[in-house]
């Protein structure tokens, strides 16, 4: 059994060394520096072994704008209790995780435990300031006798018993934790609030909101998501973003239980403002035609391979014929066997019934061991090649069905238009220049 001070504590998990390799891999940005002190036991803090009168305590929501990194694409948050007679306080941190010989498994698994630490506020701060990180305060309005049980609440939830939690990035993490303490603190208003008014937009769209600035890993995470994140939502599910409970938080009104409504926010406070990060943008940009212009550069290269090995063949036709298929085999075989893998065998629950596979699977890496085939003067292999591409772009026009299923079926709705702007020209070239080179072989060979 690894004892706690085995651990190396990293709040709000920083993608570097081989968790970066990781998550490029993987290109999952669902997963959300601080570290600045292991989990304390509860009973460190006057709250925690009762010693606070509650009308001392201060309880307060604190948003850290996005970073640099990919797991800091979507912000994070944290609770600040303050006891003002002790003079004591405390942040909440619900974006704890152990740098250990698992964690690279564990995150590509979908299995990523994380945990809620009491860390020291004004480092906490630093370090996000360091960063170019906005750090905002917001005091919440809660009478003593709610400050004192959102105090022994999160007190206990540190103890080793209650800390621990399944990590995921729409459903449970550092925002929808301290949503849901915050929803306790007012009785279940705040879930009755929002808990069935419809979003502004889509989880899909929120998450292009942060990652579109990167256009290569803004696709792979479209790209490996499913339509779980193309429903309509409601504004209490896109509390995953802090920024989005942030605001909430400003606009909310409720009934203590004298009777009286009173706003939740008390007061702002603003500790620190990036001097040089633009914030995230309120609507996803399209990248559609980029990608689609991408994508029929590259179809139109595998239709002009095929073109001059009809018209010139050669040993020079035969080597550029066979090095684009074994390029586009490898690439699009590869994203085809990660989301498969990721699709079957993990727990990441975003990328199960992908209908992505349809542009790129496994069966595509068949091409590969054709295209090198070819390489090396195989007539059979080239009729193999005609054939599996056939077969390939017959999965995708079965893919674009199911698209069209979508618009009856709500099951069905998925957003597939990055994916499918930049792979379909691709198969439709490749498919395409093979038979420009040897569909008479294969028709011939058939009849």
């Amino acid at each position: 059994m690894r004892r706690d001070n085995d651990r190396r504590p990293n709040p709000e998990p920083s993608m570097s060394g081989g968790l970066k390799k990781m998550v490029w891999v993987l290109g999952l940005a669902l997963v959300v520096i601080l570290g600045s002190a292991a989990p304390a036991a509860a009973y460190l803090t006057p709250w925690g072994k009762g010693e606070s009168d509650p009308k001392d305590l201060v309880i307060s929501l604190v948003t850290f704008s996005p970073g640099d990194e990919v797991a800091q694409w979507f912000g994070h948050s944290g609770v600040v209790v303050e006891d003002r007679n002790h003079n004591e306080s405390r942040l909440y941190n619900y974006g704890m995780f152990s740098f250990d010989d698992g964690l690279l498994w564990q995150f590509a698994m979908g299995r990523l435990w994380f945990w809620v630490a009491p860390t020291h506020v004004a480092r906490s701060f630093s370090l996000y300031i360091a960063q170019d990180r906005d750090v905002r305060v917001i005091e919440l309005n809660l009478p003593k006798e709610k400050r004192g049980e959102v105090a022994s609440f999160l007190a206990d939830n540190v103890h080793p018993d209650n800390r621990e939690y399944l990590y995921h990035h729409y459903d449970d993490n550092c925002s929808t934790r301290i949503r849901d303490v915050i929803d306790l603190a007012v009785d279940g208003q705040f879930y009755e609030a929002y808990g069935e008014k419809p979003g502004r937009m889509t989880l899909r769209d929120h998450t292009r909101r942060h990652s579109a600035h990167l256009p290569p890993m803004d696709w792979m995470l479209m790209y490996l998501m499913n339509g779980s994140i193309d429903r309509p939502t409601t504004v209490w599910e896109e509390m995953f973003l802090p920024e989005e409970l942030e605001q909430r938080v400003l606009e909310f009104e409720w009934e203590d239980s004298n009777g009286e409504v009173r706003p939740l926010s008390l007061r702002e406070h603003e500790v620190y403002r990036a001097e040089d990060r633009d914030p995230a943008p309120e609507e996803p940009p399209t990248h559609w035609p980029w990608w689609l212009l991408l994508g029929s550069i590259v179809g139109a290269i595998g239709l002009f391979v095929g073109w001059r090995g009809r018209k010139r063949p050669g040993r020079a036709s035969r080597i550029g014929y066979g090095v684009y298929h074994l390029g586009v085999g490898f690439v699009l075989g590869l994203c085809g066997l990660m989301l498969a893998v990721m699709a079957a065998g993990t727990e990441h629950s975003v990328t199960y019934w992908n209908q992505n596979l349809f542009w790129a699977n496994p069966l595509t890496l068949l091409v590969v061991p054709c295209a090198f085939m070819v390489l090396r003067g195989s007539h059979r292999a080239r009729q193999y090649l005609v054939r599996l591409w056939t077969l390939l772009a017959a999965v995708a026009v079965a893919g674009m069905g199911v698209g069209v299923l979508g618009l009856w079926i709500p099951a069905l709705v998925q957003d597939k238009s990055l994916a499918m702007a930049l792979l379909l020209p691709i198969i439709a070239g490749a498919t395409a220049g093979a038979w420009l080179v040897d569909g008479r072989r294969v028709r011939g060979e058939e009849g």
